[in-house]
């Protein structure tokens, strides 16, 4: 099949980016504007195909002109074409910032690991161990009879009936201590919310 002829009011495609280079570097801001037109959607599938991202190749697409428009003496299509060279420059715009990327997100989960414990945390945390110490001491002052059937009752976990066979008495007397000892720690622990 023929290639189509190209019209002859279209130059070669060499000689325009030769001659939008050319103005480009004389700062006509003009040469942007028709080379944004032409490559912009190749520099932003580029970049998009590269990232998988759209907001991403978006803002790689207007990085890659800024960078053309303050570097446009930089330009060598000596080298090969323009097109080529946005190619070039947008591939590298796009890796770097799918690494900056990935660092940041993997930095990011390293500092959510390593972050300290929050503020409400450490208060309430704060307050559970000052509870513990006010229930320890409450605990302290009671009858060692009554000290003994709250500890085996609520700390180690054993039902009254046991309690009472292990210490050798009845089971009515096991229960009446513990309430007796509630009642005198909810006297003594209103704070801590201790009920009879």
């Amino acid at each position: 099949m023929p290639l189509a002829a190209r019209p002859a009011n279209q130059p070669d495609p060499a000689v325009w980016e030769r001659r939008t280079v050319a103005r480009l570097q004389a700062g006509d801001d003009a040469a942007l504007r028709e080379m944004f037109d032409q490559y912009a959607s190749f520099v932003f599938g580029l970049a998009q195909r590269v990232t998988a991202n759209r907001s991403l190749a978006e803002d790689i697409t207007q990085d890659v002109f800024v960078y053309v428009w303050t570097n446009a003496q930089r330009i060598d299509l000596t080298e090969g074409s323009l097109r080529s060279y946005l190619g070039v420059v947008t591939h590298r715009r796009a890796v770097d910032l799918v690494r900056s990327e990935e660092s940041r997100k993997s930095r990011e989960a390293r500092d959510a690991d390593k972050a300290p414990v929050a503020a409400t945390d450490i208060g309430e945390h704060t307050v559970a161990v000052a509870q513990a110490d006010m229930v320890r001491a409450a605990l302290e002052k009671l009858p060692e009879e009554q000290r003994q059937i709250v500890i085996m009752t609520y700390l180690d976990g054993r039902s009254y009936r046991e309690v009472a066979v292990e210490l050798g008495i009845p089971e009515g007397t096991a229960k009446s201590r513990g309430r007796l000892a509630l009642a005198k720690l909810a006297a003594s622990l209103p704070a801590v919310g201790v009920t009879a």
